[in-house]
């Protein structure tokens, strides 16, 4: 049987090793995007009616843009092959 006082294992919660190269990047990075995300979130809950007018209009800018997109490549697609 195991004594519990020479058991070692779990997450402490805090890595051994600090991070580098890639992985140091990729949690600045991850740091960076959650803030970031926090600020989006306590904006849009202080302004509610902005926060949908302008999520609206990007939908809207978004739908436009792709309509445009698609008559741009069918017809100028057939022309270049003939």
């Amino acid at each position: 049987m195991v004594d519990k006082q020479d058991l070692h294992a779990g997450f402490t919660g805090t890595p051994v090793e600090q991070p580098e190269g890639v992985a140091k990047v990729a949690q600045s990075a991850a740091s960076g995007v959650k803030s970031e995300v926090y600020a989006v979130t306590a904006g849009a809950r202080s302004h509610p009616h902005t926060a949908s007018a302008l999520l609206t209009i990007g939908i809207l800018a978004f739908g436009f843009g792709y309509l445009l997109g698609r008559s741009s490549v069918e017809s100028s697609t057939y022309s270049y092959w003939r």
